[in-house]
């Protein structure tokens, strides 16, 4: 990795951050971007060029389940999308 790429990337999540919450904020961005969203926007691609209907989203509503569970600044974490999309029953017993 070059130097170049390096400030690239910095100036892209974290350059412009105030306090450390921003740092943090773009730390995981930073982190997510090439785990998840650039995977399915490739994956997403795929299936437009095969003529396929696609429709992109990103779930950020937390849920009140995440309450004393996970940190504050948590938006949505990875699967809490399903008890929307399918309903609750889904979600029986302790979970």
């Amino acid at each position: 990795i070059t130097t170049e790429v390096v400030d690239r990337v910095y100036n892209e999540y974290i350059g412009n951050a105030e306090n450390r919450a921003q740092v943090r904020d773009g730390l995981l961005d930073a982190i997510g971007d090439p785990l998840f969203v650039l995977s399915a926007i490739e994956v997403a691609r795929y299936h437009r060029d095969a003529g396929n209907p696609v429709y992109f989203y990103e779930f950020q509503h937390r849920p009140s389940s995440a309450a004393g569970v996970v940190p504050d600044f948590v938006k949505a974490d990875h699967g809490d999308e399903i008890a929307f999309v399918f309903g609750k029953p889904f979600l029986a017993g302790d979970v």
